[in-house]
C-alpha cells in the first residue's frame, strides 16, 4: 500500500482518530509515528504531531506531550489547535500562566475555538481579573449563539481553509436563507477569496433584511473602502454614526472614506478627533497615527506624515506599517537605533508574518539607501518570500487572461461592436506595470487646467469580475466567460457600462471636463475599454524590464500586485505584459499611446508636447513644472513627483544586478544588458 499517496494518508488519519475516541492511545501513538517515517511533508508532519501529542496527554504523558506538541511548533509556530493543545498540557502540568499564554494565543489565531475561551474564563478568574473574565464570558456568548455550522465555517476560515468553509457555509444558507451572520459569514470568505461582486451582494442584501444590523452594516463598509467606492461608503458610514455617535472606530472609518474622496482636510481633523478620543481614554492607538500619517502624506504634508508614523512606532514598536510608511515616503532616511529597532523585532517569534513582511521592506530600503546592497537584498528577498507564501499567487493565471483576451478581442470584435459604447471623451487611462512612472505621467496631465487627476479607480476591473463571472477565481483550467461574452452580450450593454463608469467615477472629479484612471491592471482590459468608451484616450506608462521589474520586487504594494512578490513571477508578468500591449496595437492601432518613462527623463519637453497632442490638449507650461501642482496624491511616488524630474532612479537595480539571474532569465536579458 502506498503510504505517501493523499488519499492513503487521510485513510490512516481517521483510523489514528478512531483509535484516540476509542481511548487505545498507546496504538494510536505508535501508528502515527510509524506514519512519520513514510510522510516527510510539513503539513502532514503537523498533523501527525498534534495526534501524538494530543493521546500522549489523554495517555497522562504530560511531559512527552509538551515535547510533541513543541516539535509541532517549531514547524508552524501559527498552528491555532496545537497552541490550544499546550494550554491543555500546561494546565494538566499545573502551570496556569503558561496556560493563559497558550489559550490567549490560540484565540489570537483563531477567535472561534470555544474551548479556549472556556478554560481562559477560569483561568482569568482564579487570577482575579475579572475585567478579562467579563469580555471572554461575552466572546464566548457571542460563539454559542452561533449555529454548529457556522462556528465549523468560522474555525474553517481562521485556518485559511477557505473553500471548505464557503462550502458549508452555502450549504446552511440553503435551508437558511435570511440569516444574517451565515450572510455576513460567507461575504467575509467572498473577501478573502476576492470574489468582491458576492460579497457585496450578500451584505447589501443582509441590509435590506435586517437594516439594524451594525456588523453587516460596518462590514459592508469596509468591503465598500476596500473597493474604492466613497461615495456609497460615506452614506454608510453616516447611518453607523446617526446609531452610535461616539464609536472611536465609525469616526476613523469616515476619515478614511474622506481622505478616500480627496477631503484631505476634514479628514485630518477626524483622525485627530479620534488620537485626542483615544488618549482621553487611556488608549492610545498607533493605527489612528498611522492612517493621519497617510492623510498628510496625501496633502503633501511629509514633516508631518514623518511625525506621525514615528508616534505609531513609538506606541507599538513592532507595527511594521509604521516602519514601512516611512520607508514607503521614498525620501525618509532611517537612523542607526531605528534600524536596530527593525531588526530586534523581526527576532520575536511571536511577531505577526505581516509587521515581519513590513518591517522586512523597511529594513531593505534602509540599507539601500545606505548603499549596503547585499544586506538591502537579503532583507527585500525575506520580505517578498514571505509574502509571495501567504498570498498563494499563479502568475499562470495571468498568462492564461492574456491568452484569452488575444484569443477573443479580435479585430472583428471592434469591427462589429466597436460602435456600441458611450460617445464620452472624458477618460485618460494610464496603464502599464507598476512603478513603471504612471504616476509622473498622472502628474503631468492633472498639472493641465482641462484634466483631473483622480487615483488608481477600481470600476473596470470590478466590471471584468462580473463578466468573467466565479469559475475563475476557483478553477484555473476552467475558461472564464470573459472576455468571450463580448461577442455574445445584449448590443445596449456596452453603453450602459459606460455610462455607469462616467456616472460612478464623477465622484472623484473636479470641474475639468477630462479626467485620470490610473490603474495600472486595466492594460488587461483595453478592448472592454474600447467597447464601452470608443472616445476614451489610453496611455501606456512603460519602463526598461530590469528597472521596472526590480522596482515592484522591493515594493510592498497595499493589495493587487500579487505578482511582484517573486523574479520569476515578475518577470513573466512583464513579458505577459508586452505580448498584450502588442496585440492591442494591432486590433486597435492608434488608440494606445505608449510612453517610455527613460525618453521622459531624458526629453520631457518633447514627451509631454507628444501626451498633450495625443490628448487633443493646447500645450501649457504647468505641465514641464508639473512639480509645482498642488494636488493630493495616493501612490508610493508622491514625494517623487513633487520634486523635479531626476534621472538616478533609472540605474538603480544596477546595484543589485548580481542577485537577479532569475529575473534576467525570463527576460532574455544578458549580463549588464537590457
Amino acid at each position: 500500500m502506498d503510504t505517501t499517496s493523499p488519499q492513503s494518508f487521510e485513510t490512516q488519519l481517521k483510523s489514528i482518530q478512531q483509535l484516540i475516541q476509542t481511548a487505545k492511545f498507546n496504538d494510536a501513538i505508535l501508528a502515527s509515528k510509524k506514519l512519520q517515517t513514510n510522510n516527510t511533508e510539513k503539513a502532514q508532519q503537523v498533523e501527525l504531531w498534534y495526534l501524538i501529542s494530543v493521546a500522549q496527554r489523554y495517555a497522562k504523558n504530560f511531559a512527552q506531550a509538551l515535547v510533541s506538541i513543541s516539535e509541532l511548533l517549531k514547524l508552524d509556530e501559527h498552528h491555532s489547535r496545537a497552541n490550544q493543545e499546550k494550554g491543555f498540557i500546561n494546565i494538566a502540568l499545573g502551570e496556569p500562566k503558561s496556560a493563559m499564554f497558550s489559550f490567549e494565543h490560540a484565540v489570537k489565531l483563531n477567535p472561534s475555538l470555544v474551548a479556549s475561551w472556556q478554560e481562559l474564563i477560569e483561568l482569568y478568574r482564579d487570577a482575579g481579573q475579572q475585567d478579562n473574565v467579563q469580555k471572554t464570558a461575552n466572546q464566548l456568548e457571542r460563539l454559542k449563539k452561533l449555529p454548529p455550522a457556522l462556528l465549523a465555517v468560522t474555525e474553517l476560515m481562521h485556518e485559511g481553509k477557505l473553500l471548505k468553509a464557503e462550502q458549508i457555509c452555502r450549504h446552511f444558507l440553503q435551508n437558511n436563507k435570511r440569516h444574517i451572520d451565515g450572510m455576513c459569514l460567507l461575504a467575509e470568505i467572498g473577501m478573502e477569496l476576492k470574489v468582491y461582486d458576492d460579497a457585496e451582494f450578500l451584505l447589501a442584501s443582509a441590509l435590506e433584511l435586517e437594516p439594524t444590523h451594525l456588523y453587516a452594516r460596518s462590514q459592508y463598509l469596509n468591503l465598500l473602502i476596500r473597493l474604492g467606492k466613497y461615495k456609497a461608503a460615506e452614506q454608510q458610514v453616516e447611518t453607523l454614526l446617526n446609531a452610535q455617535p461616539n464609536n472611536i472606530t465609525f469616526t476613523v472609518a469616515k476619515a478614511n472614506v474622506l481622505t478616500g474622496l480627496g477631503k484631505i482636510e476634514e479628514a485630518i481633523v477626524l483622525f485627530e478627533q479620534a488620537i485626542a478620543q483615544s488618549i482621553s481614554q487611556g488608549n492610545n492607538v498607533a493605527g489612528f497615527h498611522l492612517q493621519l500619517g497617510h492623510a498628510l502624506k496625501a496633502k503633501g504634508e511629509i514633516k508631518q506624515a514623518v511625525l506621525a508614523y514615528q508616534k505609531a512606532y513609538q506606541i507599538n514598536p513592532s507595527y511594521g506599517d509604521a516602519f514601512w510608511s516611512l520607508a514607503n515616503t521614498k525620501t525618509y532616511r532611517f537612523s542607526d537605533d531605528e534600524i536596530a529597532e527593525m531588526q530586534a523585532q523581526q527576532g520575536n517569534k511571536n511577531l505577526p508574518i505581516v509587521d515581519e513582511i513590513q518591517l522586512s521592506f523597511a529594513t531593505g530600503k534602509a540599507f539601500e539607501d545606505r548603499a549596503q546592497y547585499q544586506q538591502a537584498f537579503h532583507y527585500y528577498q525575506q520580505g517578498n518570500k514571505l509574502q509571495h507564501e501567504i498570498n498563494g499567487f499563479d502568475i499562470s493565471k495571468i498568462e492564461q487572461q492574456v491568452e484569452e483576451q488575444i484569443k477573443y478581442c479580435t479585430a472583428e470584435l471592434f469591427e462589429s461592436r466597436g460602435h456600441l459604447g458611450i460617445d464620452s471623451p472624458d477618460p485618460i487611462f494610464i496603464v502599464g506595470l507598476p512603478r513603471a512612472g504612471s504616476t509622473l505621467l498622472e502628474q503631468i496631465l492633472a498639472s493641465h487646467s482641462q484634466v483631473d487627476g483622480t487615483m488608481e479607480l477600481h470600476n473596470i476591473l470590478g466590471l471584468a469580475s462580473r463578466l468573467r463571472g466565479r469559475n475563475s477565481n476557483v478553477d484555473t483550467n476552467k475558461e472564464s466567460q470573459y472576455p468571450k461574452n463580448l461577442h455574445e452580450i445584449n448590443p445596449d450593454y456596452f453603453k450602459r457600462f459606460g455610462q455607469q463608469f462616467i456616472d460612478e467615477t464623477r465622484v472623484y472629479r473636479e470641474q475639468a471636463p477630462l479626467f485620470i484612471d490610473k490603474m495600472p491592471n486595466n492594460f488587461l482590459h483595453i478592448g472592454l475599454i474600447r467597447l464601452i468608451l470608443p472616445n476614451a484616450k489610453i496611455i501606456d506608462a512603460r519602463r526598461s524590464p530590469m528597472a521596472c521589474c526590480f522596482s515592484g520586487f522591493k515594493q510592498l504594494f497595499a493589495e493587487g500586485q500579487d505578482f511582484s512578490y517573486k523574479l520569476e513571477d515578475i518577470g513573466r508578468y512583464y513579458q505577459a505584459y508586452l505580448k498584450l500591449m502588442n496585440h492591442w496595437h494591432e486590433v486597435l492601432p492608434d488608440f494606445v499611446l505608449t510612453v517610455n518613462h527613460e525618453d521622459v527623463v531624458d526629453d520631457l519637453d518633447k514627451q509631454v508636447h507628444r501626451i498633450l497632442d495625443f490628448c487633443g490638449l493646447p500645450f501649457e507650461q504647468s505641465c514641464i513644472d508639473f512639480h509645482k501642482t498642488k494636488r493630493n496624491i495616493k501612490t508610493p511616488s508622491s514625494e517623487q513627483v513633487r520634486q523635479p524630474i531626476y534621472k538616478s532612479a533609472t540605474e538603480q537595480w544596477k546595484h543589485f544586478e548580481q542577485y537577479l539571474d532569475p529575473l534576467k532569465k525570463v527576460l532574455n536579458i544578458e549580463h549588464s544588458k537590457e
